[in-house]
């Protein structure tokens, strides 16, 4: 049977949203394109007509976990950003690997991956900060920036190895210490 190239690129939308969320989860090299596929409900047989490889896959999914992110944050930054920051360094968002901040789950992962998801996460990390940018209090553009990118390195750095140390005092530490050291109110 023929797939109809609306069939197809709804095909290839869903394998990006499960690997997105998968890789997320486990990490690049923790899952198969056996496993990838099945979550999309599909075979592997299809995969290399949407993808050159689970590397060319790692790349697009990434930027795609990190777009959606990064317009969830100016929609929260938008509203409050000391709430935002609240939220971001919870308890809950610590538990939600999958679906939670991309830059605290992929990093590990970018770092040790390809040209390509290197590229991806500069832009996207660039994009965060700029994000962020407009919400700091500096007097010029350059202590914004400054500021932005203390903020973004604070937030997904606290929240990382609170995700490492798990569900501990350490952890409540971690977060609360963060956010008393941001620009926004802190406590």
């Amino acid at each position: 049977m023929k797939v109809t190239r609306a069939q197809a690129e709804e095909n290839r939308e869903r394998i990006l949203d499960n690997a997105a969320q998968l890789f997320r989860e486990r990490g690049f090299d923790g899952i198969g394109l056996n496993d990838l596929m099945q979550a999309a409900g599909l075979t592997r047989g299809g995969f290399y007509g949407h993808f050159e490889s689970k590397d060319d896959l790692a790349a697009q999914a990434t930027q795609r976990a990190l777009q959606v992110n990064r317009e969830q944050w100016k929609v929260q930054t938008d509203r409050s950003l000391q709430g935002w920051v609240k939220a971001y360094l919870s308890d809950a968002h610590r538990d939600r690997l999958g679906v939670g901040c991309a830059l605290v789950a992929l990093a590990g992962d970018a770092a040790r991956g390809t040209a390509a998801v290197k590229a991806v996460f500069a832009e996207e990390v660039d994009s965060f900060a700029k994000t962020l940018q407009s919400q700091m209090p500096g007097v010029d553009e350059a202590a914004r920036r400054e500021q932005a990118l203390a903020m973004l390195s604070t937030l997904v750095g606290s929240l990382l190895l609170s995700r490492a140390v798990g569900d501990t005092g350490l952890s409540s530490e971690l977060r609360k210490a963060a956010r008393k050291s941001l620009p926004t109110g802190g406590g």
